[in-house]
Parts: C-alpha cells; structure tokens; sequence
C-alpha cells in the first residue's frame, strides 16, 4: 500500500499562472475584460474555429448555444444517456425536450444508429458528448444532422486537444462547448467556452452571455468605453472573469506538454494492466486523437467474487483514489420520472455503468504513482479473481 493517498485529479498550476492572476490583479481590471476575451481566441485557435468565447462553464456554453440556436417549448434534442447531467438539464432550462439514447459499446459515445432512430419533426439539435475524451463517430453523425437540417452542439467538456480525422475538435460543429473545471486538462478552476464558425451566431452567444446587452458593454468602465448600452434580448449572467482567465492562460503555454504527460501515463496503464484478467481497458479508434480527460476501465464482473463498490473500497484501502463516469441519466429520479424511463432502456449505457471504475490520470502524476495504481488494481484483481 503506498503511504498518501492519490487522488483521482490535481491540477497543476505553476509561476506562470501565479504572474498572470498577480498581474490581473495589480492591472485594476478583474472582471471580464481582455484576458478573457484573449483566452476565449486562443481556445478557438486550438479548436481551430473562427469565433471563441470564454463563460464561466461548459454548462453556460452549452445553455447559451441552445438558446442562440433558438431551441425552445416544444422542440426536442437529441443526446447520450451516459453523460454528465447538465447536458441534459440545459435542454429543460430552454423549455425542450431531452430524447436520451443509448453509446456504442467501444467508445461509450453517442450511438450514431441509435441517433438516426429517435430523428423526428420536432428534433431541432444534436447534442453530441465526447466521452472521457474520445470523439464521436462524426463521420456518421455529421451526415445524419445534415440530412435532418438540425445542428450539432458537441459537449466537448472532455475532449479540448483531442481530434478527428486530422480536425481538431471545435471545428466542425456548429458550437462546441469546453469545460475549464478544477480536474479538466486545461482548468480555470471554474470555467467553459463556446467556440463556433457561425460569425451571426458567435454575435448572439456573446450578446446572451452578459444579460443581452450589447457586445461592447463589457469595456463601458475602461478608457475607450460609453456608459451607454443596450439590451436587446434576455440574456443570461455567463461572463468570465479576467482573474481565472489569467490562470487558463498560463496553463495553455503548458497545454501541448500536459497532453503528452497524459499519453504517457495511458500508456504505462496500458503496458501494466493490459491483459490482466478483470478488468478492460479504454482504447481509442484509429481515426481519433483521444485527450484522455479521464481513464474509465470495466471491470469483468464475471471473473470477479466482488461487486464495483467492493473493488473501489479495496482501493481506497491501498490509498487510490477513484469515481465512476457516469450514472446515467434516466436512472435519476428526476429524468426517470419525467421522461417516463426505467432501467433496462439503455442496456449498453447500463452495463457499462455497472462497470465502470475512473483510475487517476492526471499530468502531476509520476510514473511512481502509475505503477501504484497499477499494483493495486493487480492486486485486489487477483484477491477477488474467481
């Protein structure tokens, strides 16, 4: 057992952030301001998109794209049951109908087959989830939402730095959200962007980020400004501050290494538990760069004498730390009520949430710790091998 415990995510922040937020500070100028607006155009040139906006989460992101795209009362949006929930919540925060579907088995993504089945008159988008990093099959899914004449939101809250087909992801959708939480590759503590090619749609995202005012409002306290604005739509309070800016900055001058430190530690996971009865291991398709947000495996119950909860108690015991991404959504009590769901809808969302344990993978790891982690999984595997 190693001696402290190794939890699954720790951000790394370094001088750099630490000039940049002094900077932010002693600059007089902390709310949303230039270096929001600076990261919010970086992000975009990494995604390889025209337009970029930094808010204060994917969730924001997401919520003001439906609301851009005019989703509202009576529509319906079509997205993963294997997902975080505010996927899902920011569809009933505009008034529409969430039609959950089941993942392909490989990659715990959207089923593009099950996608093209739940298609109807009232589908206005495709919110698509790049689970733990891994694109979408978009090969399959961009030529179904052009044939139905609806939009693609990627929830790319895992996926910054990952690609498919040689196109960063960011670049092919109509808005893909990011997320900057405390444990994503690139983190802000708290934070998001919404980056789009659509120049009319990138106007509206702004304007509903800062309460509908106008797109300058932001600068009405600096030098150049006006006091003066106008609100021409009901927007929301989604703006970023230039103070946690400040640290998103920093770690994108980090960001190429940090993404190799994960491919790195996916590979020493890979060389150490792969094979070893028990357990399955995440992969990636041929057509993908995969970011490796997270390291989900699934466990093979069958050659198990324990259930998912004993096996992440046994680690927690050897001082690994874990979670589980994610329970899906039609099992809680809010979604299974009011969309009239139950166990047993989704049977390949449902078995790999039966499954699914998230190693720690993070760029601050050594390989000391990987090989920890590996030891341990080695070892409550064997304990429990039937």
């Amino acid at each position: 057992m190693r001696e402290h415990f190794l939890p699954l995510a720790v951000p790394w922040i370094g001088e750099r952030e630490h000039a940049l937020v002094r900077e932010a500070l002693e600059s007089g100028w902390i709310t949303t301001g230039p270096k929001a607006h600076e990261l919010g155009r970086r992000i975009a040139a990494l995604a390889g998109a025209r337009h970029g906006l930094a808010v204060n989460s994917a969730t924001g992101a997401l919520h003001l794209a439906l609301a851009a795209l005019g989703v509202g009362r009576g529509d319906e949006v079509i997205t993963s049951t294997y997902t975080f929930v505010a996927c899902v919540n920011v569809i009933e925060h505009v008034g529409a109908t969430p039609v959950l579907v089941d993942v392909e088995p490989d990659t715990l993504c959207l089923d593009p087959a099950a996608v093209e089945a739940a298609l109807g008159p009232r589908t206005r988008a495709l919110l698509t989830v790049d689970y733990a990093g891994h694109p979408c099959d978009y090969g399959r899914l961009l030529p179904l939402a052009e044939r139905a004449g609806v939009p693609i939101v990627e929830d790319a809250a895992h996926a910054l730095g990952a690609a498919w087909r040689g196109r960063p992801v960011g670049s092919y959708a109509r808005v893909t959200a990011f997320s900057f939480y405390a444990t994503k590759n690139l983190t802000t503590g708290e934070g998001g962007a919404a980056v789009t090619d659509d120049d009319a749609l990138a106007e509206r995202l702004a304007l509903l980020s800062l309460h509908g005012m106008n797109r300058d409002a932001w600068k009405r306290y600096a030098a150049s400004g006006s006091w003066y604005y106008e609100v021409t739509a009901p927007g929301y309070k989604y703006n970023f501050s230039d103070v946690l800016a400040a640290i998103g900055l920093g770690q994108l001058e980090r960001f190429e290494a940090f993404q190799r430190r994960r491919a790195e530690i996916v590979a020493r996971y890979r060389e150490g538990l792969g094979g070893v009865p028990g357990v399955r291991l995440p992969g990636a398709r041929a057509d993908v760069t995969h970011a490796w947000h997270i390291y989900p495996v699934a466990l093979e119950l069958e050659r198990l004498a324990c259930d998912r909860a004993r096996f992440i108690q046994e680690l927690r015991a050897e001082n690994i730390g874990t979670s589980v991404h994610f329970i899906p959504i039609h099992l809680h009590p809010h979604f299974r009520d009011s969309l009239g769901l139950r166990e047993g809808a989704f049977p390949v969302a449902e078995d790999a949430y039966r499954r699914a344990v998230t190693l720690p993978l993070f760029p601050r790891m050594s390989d000391s710790d990987v090989d920890d982690v590996i030891a341990a999984v080695r070892k409550v595997l064997a304990h429990f091998a039937r």
